[in-house]
C-alpha cells in the first residue's frame, strides 16, 4: 500500500511542530517523524515498506508526516513528497520567539543576527532553486488559521489522490 508522505519545513521558530502535531491528532492512519537526517532516512524506509500506526485502519492510506528545518535541502527526500509545506515568518518576529526560547546551551550573543537568519536565508533560497511543489504558509497566523488551512488542503489531496474519505 502506498504512503502518503507529508512534508512541513520552514523557519526556526516557525510553528512546524505544532503544526505537525496537530494534523497528527486529526489526520487518520497517520505517524510523525522529526529530524536526524541519517536515522530518519533509515526509519523512513522501514516504515514506507510496513507501515504502522495507532489506528490499525487497512481501510485508508498510511500517512507520514515528517517535519524539519532543512527537509527539502536534502536530496534523498525529494521524492518521497506528495505534499510539502513551507512556515515563513518575518526576521522581527522570528527573531522575538527564538529570544523567549531557552536553549541548551543558550545561543551567544549575536548567534541569531550572526548565524541562524543568514543561515535560514541562505538554505531557503538553495530550496527555492529546486523546482517544486511547496506551499508557503505564514507562520504568523494563528495556531488554528494554520491547521485548518492545511488540514483542509490535505482532505482534498488526499481525495484527489483517492487515499481519504472525505464525508462531511
Amino acid at each position: 500500500m502506498k504512503t502518503f508522505v507529508i512534508g512541513i519545513s520552514g523557519v526556526t521558530n516557525g510553528g512546524k511542530t505544532t503544526l505537525a502535531k496537530n494534523l497528527q491528532k486529526h489526520l487518520p492512519n497517520c505517524m510523525l517523524e522529526a529530524l536526524n537526517m541519517d536515522e530518519m532516512m533509515s526509519t523512513i524506509s522501514c516504515w514506507m515498506e510496513n507501515p504502522s500506526t495507532d489506528s490499525g485502519s487497512t481501510e485508508e492510506i498510511p500517512i507520514l508526516i515528517i517535519e524539519g528545518f532543512l527537509l527539502f535541502n536534502y536530496k534523498p527526500l525529494d521524492t518521497l513528497w506528495n505534499r510539502s509545506y513551507f512556515l515563513t515568518i518575518p526576521y522581527e518576529e522570528c527573531k522575538r520567539r527564538r529570544s523567549k526560547r531557552v536553549y541548551k546551551p543558550p545561543d551567544a550573543s549575536g548567534y541569531f543576527d550572526g548565524h541562524v537568519w543568514p543561515m535560514y536565508l541562505k538554505h531557503r533560497q538553495e530550496m527555492e532553486n529546486i523546482t517544486r511543489n511547496i506551499v508557503y504558509l505564514d507562520g504568523t497566523k494563528s495556531e488554528e488559521e494554520l491547521f485548518t488551512q492545511v488540514y483542509e488542503d490535505l482532505l482534498q489531496e488526499l481525495a484527489k489522490q483517492k487515499c481519504l474519505q472525505v464525508t462531511t
